[in-house]
């Protein structure tokens, strides 16, 4: 940060922070409140204060939302049974609550979902573009059954036209 800031101008953003109320944020770091409104604006859009603002948004960020390592380490544990859930039986006497490790069905999940983030792991790929040529050959033979039969029903309605003109003695232009 290039500026430093008055006691009362980080007082300011960090009420700003917590709350997102600028008016409110001025009062309680100390601004009188017939001029809170005005002193609120003016400091948003101080550089230094800005700045201020932006850094510590960030630091909340990145403290807050997890990165890829720790999602992999989430799932890892999962799949080994490690990290145990809370589950609430209710029975006559009252709730009870126990603590077990993951069930068989989130555990081969977790392990999938790690698998899906190594493209080292050829089989599960090569099996993932095999079911995807399969497919798109049924789609492909979908449509040409399709394409046929609507030619055919042409041909058909085609038919059926000329021998009913026949029968009626005239053309098919109506006359």
């Amino acid at each position: 940060m290039a500026q430093k800031l008055t006691p009362k101008q980080q007082k300011f953003a960090d009420e700003y922070i917590e709350s997102g109320k600028k008016e409110e944020s001025a009062i309680k770091a100390g601004y009188k409140s017939r001029s809170a409104h005005s002193i609120a604006t003016e400091n948003l859009q101080k550089p230094a204060i800005k700045s201020y603002i932006d850094e510590r948004m960030a630091e909340i960020a990145s403290k807050r939302i997890m990165d890829a390592t720790e999602a992999v380490e989430l799932l890892t544990s999962i799949a080994r049974g490690e990290t145990k859930e809370t589950v609430y039986i209710g029975t006559a006497d009252g709730v009870y609550e126990k603590h077990k490790e993951a069930d068989l069905k989130t555990r081969i999940s977790a392990t999938k979902e790690i698998l899906k983030r190594y493209p080292d792991n050829n089989k599960l790929v090569e099996q993932q573009i095999r079911k995807l040529k399969a497919d798109a050959d049924i789609a492909e033979s979908k449509a040409r059954i399709m394409n046929a039969s609507t030619d055919s029903t042409e041909a058909k309605v085609s038919e059926y036209l000329d021998k009913l003109d026949d029968v009626l003695g005239g053309d098919s232009d109506g006359n």
